[in-house]
């Protein structure tokens, strides 16, 4: 399936039903008095987050999302039915904004949450409401109130734990096949990665994380060059980056220095919050370099690339190294997961999605 992970949809909540403005007519009843029912409900519009869904592509062509619209009330004091909802399903992760204000107005982030997005207008009231001891023959109705109506942009951010970074043709494909249960697509010219893909790392019983493959960065991705800068925001919610650098010789006199400084940039141009997000340095493809080589290698990356986090040495396609990198991230984002769960202080079940009223 293509991955769309922005849309346009208008949405309408139905209207409410008019009320009715009836008399009794029965037969030896002259003064059957008022028996105008009330409107019904109009429909509501609710998204709910599924986990089955990973893209907005059904959003993409089908733009326009209307609710059943309240029946009007009848004679013999009937009431209008209410109109039917209408439920969209979205991926995990989407963000829901108004479109002329780009103000964020619902945020789907936990697999089966439901949110009202547009409410249905309320019925009108029939005659029978008007009814008093003064009043015994009122032809007051009131009509059903509009539903609302809102034009909303759909964005998709991928909700991973690790966010790999890279230059096209890093081994950021190969790492995530060979480690996850991703199968993206892999080969030996750059942008083979068109969209992100994800995929759930197993590092032991009832122990794992997710990790997203982003298309390749390029100098000038924050000003829009490349793919990779439509797919930078997906990284916004992880808890780790992990730097992807091909050490492999180059024969065309190619820095990987250099293109990893590049890579820095970019992303502090795009987002200070991004920038500042744990970053660990893989140097991938070492099993192409010479094994008398290595260690110098390394030390000279590292010293002109100024770097002091973590570093770790891999190959992705042997499969070397990888087992230590995975543990290790996997106790990384464990640790993030409980600092960022609330204590029991902090916890009130009255706040809580599936507290009872």
């Amino acid at each position: 399936m293509k991955f769309v992970d922005e849309a346009y949809i208008e949405i309408a909540a139905g209207d409410g039903g008019n009320g009715a403005a009836t008399f009794r007519h029965e037969k030896y009843k002259e003064f059957g008095g008022p028996d105008g029912g009330d409107g019904g409900r109009g429909g509501h519009v609710y998204a709910v987050a599924d986990v089955n869904l990973n893209t907005l592509i059904d959003y993409r062509y089908a733009r326009r999302h209307e609710a059943e619209r309240g029946e009007n009330g009848s004679g013999n004091d009937m009431f209008g039915a209410a109109g039917k909802d209408i439920t969209l399903r979205l991926p995990v992760g989407t963000i829901l904004s108004d479109q002329e204000t780009g103000e964020v107005l619902f945020e789907l982030l936990t697999p089966g949450e439901k949110i009202v997005l547009a409410n249905g207008g309320d019925g009108g009231f029939g005659n029978l409401r008007f009814k008093s001891a003064v009043n015994r023959a009122p032809r007051q109705k009131t009509p059903g109130r509009l539903g609302e109506r809102l034009t909303l942009k759909l964005e998709l951010k991928v909700l991973a734990d690790v966010g790999l970074l890279g230059m096209p043709n890093a081994g950021k494909s190969t790492f995530i096949s060979s480690v996850s249960n991703a199968r993206p697509k892999i080969a030996d010219y750059p942008f083979t990665t068109l969209h992100p893909n994800l995929g759930v790392v197993r590092v032991a019983a009832e122990q794992s994380f997710v990790i997203a493959d982003i298309p390749g960065l390029i100098e000038g991705a924050s000003d829009g060059a490349g793919l990779g800068h439509q797919f930078l925001r997906h990284l916004q919610r992880t808890r780790l980056l992990l730097h992807i650098v091909d050490m492999a010789p180059f024969d065309d006199g190619v820095d990987p220095v250099e293109q990893a400084k590049a890579i820095v940039q970019e992303l502090k141009k795009y987002d200070d919050e991004l920038y500042n997000k744990p970053r660990w340095l893989v140097l991938n493809k070492m099993d192409m370099v010479p094994t008398e080589e290595r260690a110098a290698k390394v030390k000279d990356f590292v010293k002109r690339f100024k770097w002091k986090g973590p570093v770790y040495e891999i190959s992705a396609l042997a499969r070397e190294g990888t087992d230590k990198l995975i543990k290790d991230i996997y106790k990384h984002v464990h640790v993030v997961q409980q600092a960022e769960q609330p204590s029991e202080a902090e916890y009130d079940p009255r706040f809580a999605g599936n507290a009872p009223e």
